[in-house]
């Protein structure tokens, strides 16, 4: 199935009322993402996206693909469904080593097993800090390691158009580091964020308030300066983060030397 759109139509919110936002369409290469307080309801949107949504499900709202109902086929059929879901939770129940559990998926796929799995390793170990070897077992990898893997997995082996991501800030990963590599695949990808880069870097993000989409805003050119200063604050608390894990000694003339670095002290 070729893929150019994807329509949610509003339901209705906690308090049973309709949805401000009647309808939001997602197009390819559309980086977009779901932001909103805890307990909000962005959770259970990427689940109406996954799920297809047909007025079945708690929140009423409907989700079409290329302006239409999804066929059975995109549910029933693995291999033909065009979203893929990288979650919170990531507990394997299978101890495959992490070649034979990528092998699999590729032979599913009909990839050629050996470059797809050099190509999916490859984009992982750009999101982690400890690379992932081909011969641990799946069980073994770290949170951020599995969750690095599975978006690798998803978007190389599985090709698969439409990428939900559930709070991968909360995984370990670099951040930016993952935007700007999927920026280079064309696809759309939601992500479910409280960091405020993820959601300035986005092309636009949906506001979930009281279960309801409350707004969706464009990220226009200030947000975009916002989003670069932020950006030299992370890359600061990131490498300050890396020198504990190496186990360096923080000292008040590294943090003056990384500040001037970073642009805020002359």
């Amino acid at each position: 199935m070729t893929i150019a759109d994807l329509t949610v139509t509003g339901g209705r919110g906690k308090d049973g009322r309709a949805e401000p936002v009647s309808e939001i369409t997602l197009r390819m290469g559309d980086i977009v993402s779901i932001v909103g307080p805890t307990g909000c309801g962005k959770t259970t949107l990427i689940n109406d996206i996954e799920l297809f949504a047909n007025r079945n499900t708690p929140s009423g709202r409907r989700v079409l693909i290329n302006g239409e109902s999804a066929e059975e086929s995109c549910s029933s059929d693995p291999a033909r469904n065009p979203i893929a879901l990288i979650s919170q939770h990531t507990n394997f129940l299978s101890d495959l080593p992490v070649e034979d559990f990528l092998s699999i998926h590729a032979t599913v796929r009909a990839h050629e097993g050996g470059e797809a799995i050099r190509e999916t390793l490859g984009f992982a170990n750009k999101l982690t800090g400890e690379p992932i070897i081909r011969t641990s077992a799946m069980t073994e990898l770290s949170g951020g390691q599995t969750r690095a893997l599975l978006i690798a997995d998803a978007v190389v082996i599985g090709n698969s158009p439409i990428v939900l991501l559930d709070e991968i800030e909360n995984a370990g990963i670099h951040r930016t580091r993952a935007l700007e590599l999927l920026k280079e695949y064309r696809k759309i990808f939601v992500f479910v964020t409280h960091d405020p880069r993820i959601a300035l870097l986005s092309d636009y993000r949906v506001v979930m308030r009281n279960g309801a989409m409350q707004e969706v805003i464009l990220t226009g050119k200030e947000e975009g300066r916002v989003a670069a200063e932020l950006r030299k604050m992370d890359d600061l608390i990131l490498d300050f983060r890396n020198r504990i894990r190496l186990g360096e000694r923080l000292t008040e003339n590294v943090l003056e030397e990384q500040m001037k670095a970073c642009g805020y002290l002359t």
